[in-house]
C-alpha cells in the first residue's frame, strides 16, 4: 500500500508543476506533453536545488524555491513543445501514417521543383529572378509547360490563373488559356470498381448499354456513353480512381509554395498568393464533389424554365443514379464549339448573340450562371442551336448584386463616368480612403478609350478594367469576380464563333432592352409595388419617431449617445491588450525588485550562505521569469 502512495506522491510532485504551468500559459497540452514537461521541471529543479538540500537540510524555504524552478522549467518545456509541434501533433499511433504521407509529399514536392527548374522557373521561386526584366513571352510559355507537366492540380491552377486578368499581364493570360486537361483514360477495371461502389451494382445491370470506351478523358474524370433501361441516352461522368489523394497532396504543395513565395518574393506578396491558393483549393475540392455539379445543373435548369428560355439546351440530371463520384445526365448530341462550323457570318453572329444574351440573363435575372463558358463547354447541336455542358464551375449572386450589375450595364450603355463610378463602387468592397474624384477621372479615360462609339471591346478592355480596380484597391467579391471571369471567357469564345463580334454593342442593346422592359406597364407596376412594400413599414413608423424627436427637442432633452467599445469583440481585444501590458510591467517590477534584494546585504540568515533578502529575491526572480514566459507566449499568439 505504501508503494502505491509513494508512486502517487512522486507522480503528483512531477506532474503538478506542469499542470500549473499549463494553466498559467493557457496552452493546450495533452497527457503526454504534461508528463514530458513535468519530468523536465523536476529534473531541472532537482539538479539545481537538491545539492543545497543535502547541504542545508530539508528546509521549507528551499522546497518552495525548488517548486518555483520546476514550474519555470515545465513552462519553458510546454512553450518549446507548442512551437515545435502544434497541439495534437504528439500522437505516436499516428506517426507511421503521417511519416508515409510526408515521404510521399516530399517526393512529389521534389518532382515539382525539378519540373520548375527544368523550365527555367527556379530563380523566380527563390526570389532571385526579375520577372519584369525578362521576356514575358518566353517565361509565359515555360510556365504553361511546367504546369502541364505538373499534372491535374497544376493544370487546373493554370486554368484559374488564366482568368485573372486583374493580376497577370495579358501575355500570361493568353498563354495559360491554352492549357488542355486531357490525359489517357483510366484502366477499365479501376473505373468498373468505382462504378460498382457508387451504383451498388455492375454497370451492365444498371444500364441497358454501357460503352467502356470513354468519349473523353480528363485528369479529374472521364465520360462514358450509356443507355438507360427506358431507352434514354445518357452520359456517365466517373471520377478517376485515386484522384482525391493526389489532389490533396498537390494542394498541400500549392499552399506551401504560396507561403514560400509570399515570404521570399515581392511579386508573391503583391499577388497575395496564400489567399489565391486557399480560394483555388476550395474551388477544386468542390469540383471533386459531383453533388455540387448536380445541384448547379438543377438550379440553372429551373431558373431557365421559370423564364421560359429555351434558346440554350441544358442537360437533365438523372438524380437516382448520381452520387459524389458519379454523375449521370441526359446526352446532348453535337460538336464542340471549337471544332464546329457555324454556317457563315450571319449564323455565327446570331449564335454569338444567343450565347451572350443567355449568359447575361443568367447573371441579371437568375443569379446563377455558367462561370466557364469556353468553347469546350459549349456544343453546337445539329439544328444549329447551342448547348451548355460541365456545370462544375457555376457562379451565384444575390438580388442586391444582381441589381448592382444591372446598374453597371446601364452605366456602360450610357458611357457616363459618374454613373460608372457609382456602379463600380456598389459591386466592389471599397476602402475608406478611396479618392472618388480621381476614380471618376480614371473611369472617364477608360470610357473614352473603350466605350466610345466605334470601339470594339477585347481582352485589353478587361485588362484595363481589372488594373484600374487593383490600382484603387477595390476588392472584388468572389461572386463579381466570377461574373467578370465568365464574361472574359465568353469574349474569347464569341470571337471564335463570329470574328469581330462587338460585345460592347451587344451589351448596350441588352441594357436598352432591360430598360425598356422595366419601363413597361406591367414591369413598372411590379417595381412600384415592390418598392412600396419595402418602404411601407418605415413610413408607418416615421410619424411616431418624428413626434418623439420634436418633443425631445422642445424640452431640451435631445442628445446623441456614443457608446465606446459597444461591440463585445472590441472589448475583448481591448481587454487582451490591457492584460498584456499589465503582465509586462508586472514581470519587469518583480525582476527589478528581486535583483535589488539579491544585492542587499545583511538581514536574517536562512542558511549559512543564504539570507532572507536573497531568498525573497530568488522567489521574485522566479515569479518574474514565469510572468515573462507567459507574456512572451501570449504575444506570439494573434488577438482574436
Amino acid at each position: 500500500m505504501w508503494i502505491l502512495g509513494a508512486v502517487a506522491g512522486a507522480f503528483t510532485v512531477m506532474v503538478l508543476p506542469a499542470l500549473l504551468g499549463r494553466r498559467l500559459l493557457g496552452v493546450e497540452a495533452g497527457p503526454l506533453r504534461t508528463v514530458i514537461a513535468g519530468f523536465a521541471g523536476i529534473s531541472v529543479s532537482g539538479s539545481l536545488i537538491a545539492p543545497q538540500l543535502e547541504k542545508q537540510g530539508a528546509r521549507v524555504e528551499l522546497f518552495t524555491l525548488m517548486a518555483g524552478v520546476g514550474l519555470l522549467a515545465a513552462m519553458v518545456t510546454l512553450v518549446v513543445l507548442d512551437l515545435a509541434s502544434p497541439p495534437g501533433g504528439l500522437r505516436p499511433l499516428s506517426w507511421a501514417g503521417r511519416l508515409r504521407g510526408r515521404i510521399a509529399r516530399v517526393r512529389r514536392y521534389s518532382r515539382i521543383v525539378r519540373i520548375a527548374g527544368r523550365h527555367g522557373l527556379g530563380p523566380y521561386l527563390s526570389g532571385r529572378g526579375r520577372p519584369y526584366e525578362t521576356r514575358h513571352e518566353l517565361l509565359a510559355q515555360e510556365l504553361r509547360q511546367a504546369l502541364q507537366a505538373g499534372g491535374a492540380t497544376f493544370v487546373k491552377l493554370g486554368q484559374l490563373m488564366s482568368t485573372r486578368r486583374d493580376l497577370l499581364p495579358a501575355v500570361y493570360v493568353e498563354e495559360l488559356s491554352r492549357l488542355q486537361d486531357r490525359v489517357e483514360p483510366a484502366p477499365w477495371p479501376e473505373v468498373e470498381q468505382a462504378l460498382l461502389a457508387s451504383l451498388g451494382a455492375p454497370p451492365e445491370e444498371v444500364f441497358a448499354a454501357f460503352d467502356r470506351m470513354p468519349l473523353a478523358a480528363a485528369s479529374i474524370a472521364q465520360v462514358h456513353a450509356a443507355v438507360l433501361h427506358d431507352g434514354a441516352r445518357v452520359i456517365v461522368k466517373v471520377q478517376r480512381p485515386g484522384i482525391r489523394d493526389a489532389v490533396e497532396r498537390d494542394l498541400d504543395i500549392v499552399n506551401r509554395l504560396a507561403a514560400t513565395l509570399q515570404a521570399r518574393t515581392d511579386w508573391g506578396r503583391a499577388l497575395r498568393l496564400p489567399e489565391l491558393a486557399q480560394g483555388f483549393a476550395v474551388a477544386l475540392r468542390e469540383e471533386l464533389d459531383f453533388r455540387v455539379e448536380a445541384r448547379n445543373i438543377t438550379a440553372v435548369r429551373q431558373a431557365a424554365a421559370a423564364r421560359g428560355d429555351r434558346s440554350v439546351a441544358l442537360p437533365e440530371l438523372c438524380q437516382r443514379l448520381s452520387s459524389e463520384r458519379v454523375l449521370v445526365m441526359s446526352r446532348i448530341d453535337g460538336v464542340p464549339l471549337g471544332q464546329a462550323e457555324t454556317g457563315g457570318p450571319e449564323h455565327g453572329k446570331e449564335l454569338a448573340d444567343t450565347l451572350f444574351t443567355a449568359l447575361l440573363n443568367q447573371i441579371v435575372h437568375d443569379g446563377v450562371f455558367h462561370a466557364d463558358p469556353h468553347p469546350g463547354n459549349i456544343l453546337l447541336r445539329p439544328d444549329g442551336t447551342p448547348a451548355l455542358l460541365d456545370f462544375g464551375s457555376v457562379g451565384r449572386i444575390d438580388a442586391g448584386l444582381r441589381d448592382a450589375m444591372a446598374g453597371l450595364f446601364l452605366a456602360v450603355d450610357r458611357g457616363d463616368p459618374a454613373a460608372l463610378r457609382d456602379a463600380l463602387l456598389e459591386v466592389t468592397d471599397r476602402p475608406e480612403d478611396v479618392d472618388e474624384q480621381r476614380l471618376q477621372r480614371a473611369l472617364g479615360q477608360f470610357s473614352a478609350r473603350h466605350l466610345g462609339h466605334g470601339s470594339a471591346p477585347g481582352s485589353a478592355m478587361f485588362t484595363d478594367l481589372f488594373r484600374l480596380v487593383t490600382d484603387f484597391r477595390l476588392a472584388v467579391p468572389p461572386e463579381i469576380a466570377a461574373v467578370f471571369r465568365a464574361l472574359g471567357t465568353l469574349e474569347g469564345t464569341l470571337e471564335r464563333v463570329a470574328s469581330g463580334f462587338n460585345m460592347l454593342a451587344a451589351s448596350r442593346a441588352y441594357a436598352a432592352g432591360q430598360l425598356t422592359r422595366q419601363l413597361g406597364t406591367q414591369a413598372a407596376r411590379e417595381t412600384v409595388r415592390d418598392e412600396l412594400l419595402a418602404v411601407l413599414p418605415v413610413l408607418r413608423r416615421l410619424p411616431r419617431r418624428l413626434d418623439r424627436i420634436g418633443s425631445a427637442l422642445e424640452e431640451g432633452r435631445l442628445g446623441v449617445g456614443v457608446r465606446l467599445l459597444a461591440d463585445p469583440r472590441d472589448r475583448r481585444v481591448a481587454g487582451e491588450l490591457l492584460s498584456r501590458v499589465l503582465l509586462t510591467f508586472l514581470g519587469i517590477f518583480f525582476g527589478v525588485v528581486g535583483v535589488q534584494l539579491l544585492g542587499t546585504e545583511g538581514g536574517p540568515q536562512v542558511t549559512d550562505a543564504l539570507s532572507l533578502y536573497a531568498l525573497i529575491g530568488y522567489h521574485l526572480l522566479v515569479l518574474s521569469a514565469a510572468v515573462v514566459i507567459r507574456t512572451v507566449y501570449v504575444l506570439t499568439r494573434p488577438l482574436e
